[in-house]
Order: C-alpha cells, then sequence, then structure tokens
C-alpha cells in the first residue's frame, strides 16, 4: 500500500523508502490500516509470471476500505529466502 506514496516521498528527496516508510504508514488513514489487516487478495486477478514471481494489481485487494490506485498501487512480488517480497 505505501509503494506509490514512498515512492513519491524518495523522488521529492526525503530518503530511500527504507527510512521513509515510518512518515509514509502515518499518511494511511485508521480506517484503511484496520482494514488492511484483514484484507485479502482475490487469486484470479494474479498474474502468474513464473513459479516464484507474480504480478499483483491493486485491483486484485480485497478491503472493507476504499482505496485509490495511488494509494495503493500494483506489484511485482518474488519468493526469496524463504519468503515473498515487492521487488518491482
Amino acid at each position: 500500500m505505501a509503494g506509490p506514496a514512498a515512492k513519491k516521498a524518495q523522488d521529492q528527496g526525503l530518503g530511500p523508502c527504507t527510512s521513509t516508510y515510518t512518515a509514509v504508514f502515518q499518511m494511511i488513514s485508521s480506517a484503511q490500516k484496520k482494514a488492511l489487516q484483514t484484507a485479502t487478495v482475490d487469486p484470479q486477478r494474479i498474474a502468474v509470471r513464473t513459479p516464484d514471481k507474480i504480478e499483483m494489481p491493486a485491483e486484485a485487494v480485497r478491503a472493507s476500505a476504499t482505496f485509490s490506485d495511488d494509494g495503493l498501487g500494483s506489484y511485482t512480488l518474488e519468493y526469496l529466502k524463504d519468503d515473498w517480497f515487492i521487488t518491482d
């Protein structure tokens, strides 16, 4: 969720994603934070590129709060070191 906002913060000179994530998390409303705790993903909307790489569009996320495409974004996830990571 914070990816697009973190990228925007980085582009504005606030530092890399790893150091601006705390500030970006504060930009998310309380309702959105709560909704993300129980959000699910519609597997039919996921594009499997390889067994260890998928494309997850924002519209695949199902949550009780509304998110804009700018806020949620789409991601490439890869399975690395026994876990899934956003890589693109």
